[in-house]
């Protein structure tokens, strides 16, 4: 549709008028872009005349003035702030989790609150409309049963030899006794056939011409040496030797009820002591002289002939807690628990764990390992 030719306006309003008359009435196109936000209707009015015209270009000449229509105005001030709403009501008291090491006191704490007191694991409240505190309860679960044991690990590696330590420093010589009185001149003796010296094996640790075997030397016995008397301190024997894995079985000590307290040596604290494995097998084997427990721990160790030798015995509790200290990863021993020859109490003797390197006291019915020792 064109726009009626140079039309003159007489005032601004009038000229305002008109423009939205043409729009919306003569363009109905136009009218339907006006109400986006994005188009732009352009009207040119010539300044002189006040004509106004559509031009069917994207400008209007110079002689007139361009008109946009559906344009926005620039953004008007911020209006007043307005007056501040009123405060709300006040809420309810929360309620409070409180802790200590002691029971809670009365004048602790609010009605509803809640008390534990960490060191006793006790739980207090809610605390009465009174203001006192209820009694508590354990808030700790009974304990559990006890698993079962599990299965024992293998034996470790064997682990690298420590190297030789430095030598003790001398001490000083002793003052010398006074000359004894000559004694009688004895009867001459036979002459032996040659007797023969103790067994020699070439080996550091040696103190004087006394000391012919080391820790771990295997013995006479085929087994291994796991106490050397270097500072004779025990009579009648310089080596303790635990006999080979061959001679190894399981037995148990005696019967529940076999004693051996009234036989003299053969209890209490004394027994358990490094040289008295020996008294000790001697005297469980005198209580049972009439073969009422068949073949325990004791006689049983006292049967081995390792090495053609026929002194062995069961070691006591110190003893084998040496073999275990000293002998680790040599001799093929069990993880698991041997039998001493030390006895507890009328019905249990001491046991050494080599699993857990700890002792402890047994029934004497139990079935454990045995390991004879010999002394020489």
């Amino acid at each position: 549709m064109r726009i009626p030719q140079k039309r003159s306006l007489g005032s601004r309003n009038t000229l305002i008028g008109l423009i939205l008359l043409l729009v919306f009435a003569a363009l109905p196109s136009v009218a339907s872009d006006l109400k986006s936000t994005t188009n732009k209707y352009l009207l040119c009015v010539d300044i002189k005349s006040k004509y106004v015209t559509h031009p069917s270009s994207k400008s209007c000449p110079k002689t007139s003035k361009e008109l946009l229509i559906n344009t926005q105005a620039a953004q008007g001030p911020i209006g007043l702030t307005g007056a501040a709403g009123l405060n709300g009501k006040d809420g309810f008291d929360g309620k409070t989790l409180w802790n200590g090491i002691t029971d809670p006191l009365d004048s602790w704490g609010a009605p509803g609150d809640i008390f534990i007191n960490t060191a006793t694991k006790y739980l207090f409240g809610p605390k009465t409309l009174e203001n006192t505190w209820p009694n508590g309860f354990s808030i700790v679960g009974p304990a559990g049963s006890q698993g079962i044991q599990g299965i024992p690990g293998l034996p470790g590696a064997n682990g690298a030899n420590g190297g030789q330590g430095p030598a003790g420093a001398t001490g000083s010589s002793g003052a010398t006794g006074a000359t004894g009185a000559t004694g009688a001149t004895g009867a001459t003796g036979d002459t032996g056939s040659g007797g023969s010296s103790a067994p020699t094996v070439t080996g550091a640790n040696c103190i004087g011409a006394k000391c012919t075997f080391k820790i771990g030397d295997t013995g006479p016995g085929g087994g291994h040496i796991f106490f050397v008397d270097y500072n004779d301190q025990y009579a009648g024997f310089n080596y303790l030797e635990a006999a080979p894995s061959s001679c190894e079985s399981t037995r148990s000590w005696t019967s529940s009820g076999f004693r051996i307290t009234s036989v003299s040596g053969a209890a209490g604290s004394s027994s358990q002591a490094v040289g008295r494995g020996l008294d000790n097998s001697n005297a469980i084997v005198t209580a049972d002289s009439a073969g009422t427990v068949a073949d325990s721990a004791a006689k049983y160790a006292q049967s081995c002939r390792a090495g053609s030798k026929s002194d062995w015995f069961l070691g006591s509790l110190g003893e084998m807690k040496l073999i275990h200290d000293n002998t680790i990863g040599i001799g093929g021993f069990v993880a698991s628990s041997y039998w001493s020859s030390s006895e507890s109490a009328g019905d249990s003797a001491f046991s050494f764990n080599f699993l857990s390197d700890n002792h402890g006291s047994n029934t004497k019915s139990n079935t454990f390992y045995v390991r004879p020792v010999r002394a020489f």
